[in-house]
């Protein structure tokens, strides 16, 4: 089994998640019933999508030697005015005038093999149980 991530609730309708050493702590928006002090859980589900495709554009920039100072990625969703959830994600590499134009589709593949994108193109099986005490 991988690495467990033990989930705890400091008050509020605050949760806090211990995942290799770390506490990364949620909440909800103050509009929601939260203090809105930290993320809430599916802010952190998009905020990963983005930085994994932000460090594969670094990674790829880095090992080229080529400048990351003025690159950026943007990430946008688009909902479904029905159901209210996400439908399309785009993600935008945001490149300076001095990158080079024959690494532009080769950036884009490097984004494509992001790991957050993976899992969610081919999704883990779910199972949740219950346990008492």
């Amino acid at each position: 089994m991988d690495k467990e991530i033990k989930v705890t609730f400091p008050g509020g309708v605050r949760v806090d998640a211990e995942y290799k050493g770390r506490i990364i702590q949620t909440d909800q928006p103050v509009y929601q019933g939260g203090e809105g002090t930290a993320p809430a859980p599916f802010d952190l589900f998009l905020a990963s999508i983005a930085t994994c495709a932000g460090f594969y554009v670094m990674a790829f920039c880095q090992k080229r030697g080529i400048s990351t100072e003025k690159a950026s990625v943007l990430m946008k969703t688009i909902r479904n005015p029905e159901s209210k959830r996400i439908e399309r994600i785009l993600i935008e590499v945001q490149l300076p005038p001095e990158f080079p134009e024959r690494y532009k589709s080769a950036v884009i593949k490097a984004v494509d093999v992001c790991s957050v994108k993976a899992h969610i193109l081919n999704p883990p099986q779910f199972e949740t149980e219950a346990k008492i005490g």
